[in-house]
């Protein structure tokens, strides 16, 4: 992909109130004729003669309010894994090519991941417990060698995390998009549905210990995690999901909890962000909230726009794009 004119090629950034870090060398690139900033609510004014778009609000809805503008659009950059906000009618059907930040934040969620295995299966939460109520309260625990994880989602994110715990010692599968054998990082993959008649999660949830979430959301995946869903899982079990908050039936998810019927959830993900105080999710038993951290390390923000200026820098010499995303399915496909 060619700019037309390269002296001439604009950019407009999408910030939520903090700007990208490191942005003066973009600024500095002489190939550029503009670097306009925007808000949400500003976005409307600088879109219109844009030619590519950097979205650093990670989460904002903008784009799509002030598409209409989008005249001379080519090429929309996420500073994110997950692109669903991106993911509306116009855009998937035009011929603006989008790409995201694949591979930023793999390692840290899968170390994230394996920290709230050893979390549960050591019961760390009731020790921090005992300790604030200063008692010594001894108690078995579980091993984390052996047991058996369900990883949902077979991206680069999915795959991080399935030799995080193999690592660990546990046993591993996936569920995606195609059932397979032999992969390189599962071993085996069942196909990421209940109505299936290929190997699916029918078979795969009932033996899972952990069930991780870590699918992009699509239509095939909002509300993947339904009643019928955790249904399946032992009452032992716990999910974890580091997706998004709509793979999940939260209502499903607190009524499961106050059952028994799985043994803990963490969520680092939730369908409103921040979840509201009122939320169930806070005090039902068994759940670990966190806000939507799990990729985020030290010198996470640096690495993104290290990625971008990179894309930036194809863009500008008409040389192939990173991480470029399949509008119809919602991520970037492949290896």
């Amino acid at each position: 992909m060619t700019p037309a004119h390269q002296p001439q090629t604009r950019l407009a950034v999408l910030h939520g109130g903090d700007l990208p870090p490191g942005r003066e060398r973009i600024e500095a690139d002489p190939r550029l004729a503009a670097v306009r900033y925007a808000t949400a609510d500003q976005l409307h004014d600088v879109l219109p003669g844009a030619d590519a778009l950097f979205v650093w609000d990670l989460f904002s809805e903008a784009v799509q309010a002030a598409w209409p503008g989008a005249d001379s659009l080519r090429w929309v950059h996420a500073a994110t894994a997950g692109v669903d906000n991106l993911m509306f009618d116009d855009l998937v059907g035009s011929d603006v090519v989008v790409t995201n930040s694949r591979g930023v934040f793999d390692e840290p969620i899968a170390e994230y991941v394996l920290g709230l295995v050893i979390a549960f299966a050591k019961d760390l939460a009731a020790t921090l417990d005992h300790q604030r109520r200063r008692e010594w309260r001894h108690r078995e625990t579980e091993r984390v060698g052996g047991k058996h994880a369900l990883v949902v989602g077979t991206g680069p994110i999915g795959r991080a995390i399935a030799r995080r715990l193999r690592a660990a010692g546990m046993t591993v599968e996936g569920a995606g998009r195609t059932a397979r054998t032999a992969d390189s990082d599962f071993g085996t993959v069942v196909e990421a549905s209940l109505q299936t008649s290929a190997p699916g999660l029918d078979g795969a949830l009932p033996r899972a210990d952990y069930v991780v979430l870590a699918a992009p959301l699509t239509g095939a995946t909002r509300d993947l995690a339904d009643t019928g869903f955790l249904a399946r899982m032992r009452p032992t079990a716990r999910l974890i999901n580091v997706g998004r908050g709509q793979l999940v039936d939260e209502k499903a998810l607190v009524r499961a909890l106050h059952a028994g019927e799985l043994a803990a959830a963490a969520l680092d993900v939730a369908r409103t962000e921040p979840l509201p105080e009122d939320s169930p999710l806070w005090s039902a038993p068994g759940a670990l909230v966190s806000p939507h951290m799990s990729g985020d390390v030290v010198g996470w923000r640096d690495e993104l726009v290290d990625l971008f200026a990179g894309n930036l820098d194809r863009y500008l010499d008409g040389t192939a794009l990173r991480n470029v995303v399949d509008k119809h399915r919602g991520y970037v496909s492949g290896p």
